[in-house]
């Protein structure tokens, strides 16, 4: 951080961040320092033993209209847990492979990580290009060629730099410049998350925490959620790179100063989030695929390390049947710490002895109901969030889904949530609040008319069965109120039910005296 949270700026047009990659000693710290003129070796130990333990962050300016965020990662592979913390929300990957050696362990698990998080965009960078002559640099550009011929991500042609003579420099930046101006920027008006990666006090400033903007924005003076753990605290200040910004949007580094929340409370891996749906979890499902290279199947009680955001948590797959090595599957993870997720995150699975990265996947469920096996469940990775609305709506039964818990749940934005309801067609009734199930309410409705009839055999006299009692007898546990009023809505208009001020019967039915007068009425 620079003096308090200093000077003002405006945010330019088009906001990333780049992230690197690649083998220890390849060239990661020095190649930012050439683009940015930042040393993102922040501590006495990195410097001292050459080589980069921690993230580092540097901004990179390219031209008037691009404003790029650079998150330098350790290739060591004793601190792949920080890599991967570092690796997260980033929009493009400088895969940075040295001339002299060509690809390496590292630069393959690095590789991995970056596909399985759903990296968008790469430039795949041969650094220390004046160590080699050109035959050897060609043969090291066809082997980086082939290796990326295959990957999911969208490689651009490699650029051969040297940070010693500054070749290939002005190259790397064009191509950086023509990746940003191709990047759907991540939008601001969805809900607020940072996965916070560094916390730390500033005096003047107080709690400080730092991260990539993953969706939404911020502004100074709003309340955000601290979660797993819990608690709120108010934004006083808000910087990037050095600079006071009013408010925080996507593709930024950003470190938010914090009223409310001690600095000893909160840590890498924690969240902070605005707007509604959001809460910490302890079970998901996923849909998972295990690397060529994973050991052995992830199956039930397969212990794993589960990396989501800046967080690192221990979990067990349950109720998964087993995925062998290279396939994919359905599983269900059981974490031993909280996390905050939402429907269509990315993850990264390690073992978790050895530690190797061995898969990963893609959130479908954030909130898995635990009463539901995962085998009885219909949820699939290619699912449209309307046909998974449906689903999760059956599941739900007439206890319902929150309107406001959708956005996270399904992983849409929140102006997207009224046409997901509206896909779902008419297997749904949503009311202001609530979305159920339709053939739920259908059948409660049914199952209601059955009640009144029985009510009015043991009470003939009565007018009929008041409507308070009548809600009782839906559950337990008691549905939402819209629930229970779509549930007699549907019983009226279906001819099943009659209402008459506080009270509800059966339709076409009357009272014994009502029918006898009626009767009497007839003869006379």
């Amino acid at each position: 951080m620079g003096a308090p949270f200093g000077h003002s700026h405006s945010d330019p047009l088009r906001r990333f961040v780049i992230g690197t990659a690649g083998h220890i000693d390849h060239g990661k710290t020095a190649l930012v320092k050439a683009l940015t003129g930042v040393d993102t070796d922040r501590w006495e130990e990195e410097k001292r033993r050459g080589i980069t333990i921690d993230l580092g962050f540097a901004p990179l300016p390219l031209g008037d209209a691009i404003q790029a965020s650079v998150v330098d990662v350790p290739g060591h592979e004793g601190f792949v847990r920080n890599m991967l913390a570092g690796a997260t929300g980033i929009d493009v990957a400088l895969l940075v492979i040295a001339a002299d050696e060509g690809i390496m362990p590292q630069t393959e698990e690095h590789l991995a990580i970056v596909e399985l998080l759903g990296v968008r965009r790469g430039i795949p960078v041969i650094t220390k290009r004046d160590l080699v002559d050109g035959e050897w640099l060609d043969l090291v550009r066809g082997e980086v060629s082939t290796r990326l011929a295959a990957s999911r991500v969208r490689w651009d042609p490699a650029v051969a730099t040297s940070v010693i003579t500054g070749e290939g420099m002005p190259e790397l930046r064009e191509a950086l410049a023509r990746v940003a101006s191709d990047l759907v920027e991540r939008p601001s008006d969805d809900l607020f998350r940072l996965p916070i990666d560094r916390v730390f006090a500033v005096a003047g400033a107080g709690t400080v925490v730092t991260g990539s903007t993953w969706s939404g924005s911020v502004a100074v003076g709003d309340a955000v959620r601290l979660l797993p753990l819990g608690r709120e605290g108010r934004v006083r200040s808000i910087e990037v790179h050095g600079e006071t910004a009013a408010r925080a949007v996507p593709g930024r580094r950003t470190a938010l100063a914090l009223v409310g929340v001690d600095k000893s409370e909160l840590a890498r891996g924690h969240v902070a989030v605005t707007g509604p749906g959001w809460q910490a979890t302890t079970l998901i499902d996923v849909a998972a695929e295990l690397l060529p290279t994973a050991r052995k199947p992830l199956a039930s009680r397969t212990r794993v390390r589960v990396h989501l955001g800046t967080a690192e948590v221990l979990a067990r797959a349950v109720q998964t049947s087993a995925i062998a090595p290279g396939q994919r599957g359905l599983a269900r993870l059981m974490l031993e710490t909280p996390v905050v997720a939402r429907g269509g995150d990315r993850f990264v699975l390690r073992s978790f002895s050895p530690v190797t990265t061995i898969g990963g996947g893609v959130v479908l469920d954030p909130f898995a109901p635990p009463r539901t096996r995962l085998r009885r469940r219909r949820v699939a990775a290619e699912q449209a969030p309307a046909e998974r609305l449906g689903i999760l709506a059956v599941e739900a039964g007439l206890m319902g889904l929150g309107i406001d818990t959708l956005a996270v749940r399904l992983g849409v934005s929140p102006d997207r949530v009224t046409a997901v309801i509206a896909e779902a067609g008419e297997n749904v009734l949503a009311s202001a609040e609530t979305v159920v199930d339709r053939q739920a309410v259908i059948a409660e409705a049914g199952r209601l008319a059955e009640v009144l009839r029985r009510y009015h055999e043991e009470h003939p006299l009565d007018p009929g069965m008041s409507l308070q009692a009548l809600r009782a007898a839906v559950g337990p546990p008691a549905p939402p109120s819209a629930v229970l009023d779509a549930v007699l809505d549907v019983g009226v208009k279906g001819g099943q039910v009659e209402v008459a001020g506080s009270v509800a019967r059966r339709a076409r039915w009357r009272p014994a005296l009502d029918a006898r007068a009626t009767d009497a009425s007839d003869k006379l």
